[in-house]
């Protein structure tokens, strides 16, 4: 005949209605949260499951906050080319004007004047800074992308090329431009670059030159390829910029599958988990009532 003592069924049972308490501080914390484990214990093999969607959300972040800074650099190149293309183009107007042979040496040396200080306004374009202060068009390099040298000419001081912006996923895209890659070309003479046309055609019209007319109408082709070679640059970084947009709505997209990935694995639905509350204390009700009248019961009890 086996007995129990009173000690060990008031063990039990105040284990019992312990466990169904927690049960039921469980279950009201993931009907609060949304979230059907609490500790990772509840399933580990879900819970490890979140740990990478969480890590995979995170590095995701990383890679939209990359996609953003990059979107943003290449919308001030596209303004900047945007700027010189209107430069090239005034430059061009005032040629046309001076290649004009009714114009007085006078005329053409102010319209020299005015062709040289948009030479300074091509220079200050050409060393804007992107959105983290770096030179815009001077690749990698920490400092301006043009200087002048001992003569007065812009000479570029970046690097080779303007570096890949990691997208994630084994993306990337080019973060810019380097200004040789849109104000160098080659003319009929040779090797030669923007500053250069627009200042010799400067001081051409000023008097340094004997035919100040023909050096206008000389200039035009060269304007010409100039400004083509801007307008190329602006389709690249266009498609720069539709590349970025493109990665980033598919980023968007796997955020959304991980978002109900984490919702299907530790998501709580509200309505099992209300049941299951209700169950549980209901339980926990009629042991602690069957605890309290037995708990109450006596071998005298039983002879009255």
């Amino acid at each position: 005949m086996t007995s129990v003592s009173t000690a060990a069924f008031f063990e039990r049972s105040m284990r019992s209605m312990a466990e169904l308490r927690a049960r039921a501080e469980s279950l009201q914390g993931a009907i609060g949260s949304g979230q059907r484990l609490a500790r990772g214990s509840d399933d580990p093999v879900a819970a490890a499951q979140l740990r990478g969607l969480s890590r995979a959300e995170r590095f995701s972040g990383a890679d939209a906050d990359a996609a953003a800074r990059g979107q943003a650099d290449l919308a001030l190149t596209d303004s900047a080319l945007g700027d010189f293309a209107a430069y090239v183009t005034r430059v061009k107007e005032l040629a046309i004007q001076a290649a004009n042979a009714t114009l007085t040496p006078a005329q053409r040396a102010g319209i020299g004047v005015e062709i040289a200080q948009v030479q300074g306004e091509l220079l200050r374009l050409a060393n804007s800074r992107d959105s983290a202060g770096h030179a815009l068009f001077g690749g990698e390099t920490a400092g301006p992308a043009y200087v002048l040298d001992a003569s007065g000419k812009p000479s570029y001081a970046g690097t080779a090329s303007a570096g890949e912006l990691p997208l994630g996923d084994g993306q990337s895209v080019t973060r810019g431009l380097t200004g040789p890659e849109f104000l160098h070309f080659t003319g009929p003479a040779g090797p030669t670059d923007l500053f250069t046309l627009v200042r010799d055609l400067g001081a051409a019209l000023q008097g340094g030159s004997p035919d100040p007319a023909g050096a206008a109408r000389d200039a035009l082709g060269l304007l010409d390829q100039g400004l083509e070679a801007i307008t190329t640059a602006q389709t690249v970084v266009g498609s720069r910029m539709n590349w970025i947009e493109l990665v980033s709505e598919r980023r968007t997209q796997r955020g959304e599958q991980r978002a109900d990935q984490q919702s299907a694995i530790g998501g709580a639905d509200p309505a099992e988990m209300l049941s299951a509350l209700k169950q549980t204390m209901a339980v926990l009700e009629a042991s602690q009532a069957s605890f309290v009248r037995l708990s109450g019961l006596s071998l005298f009890a039983m002879l009255r």
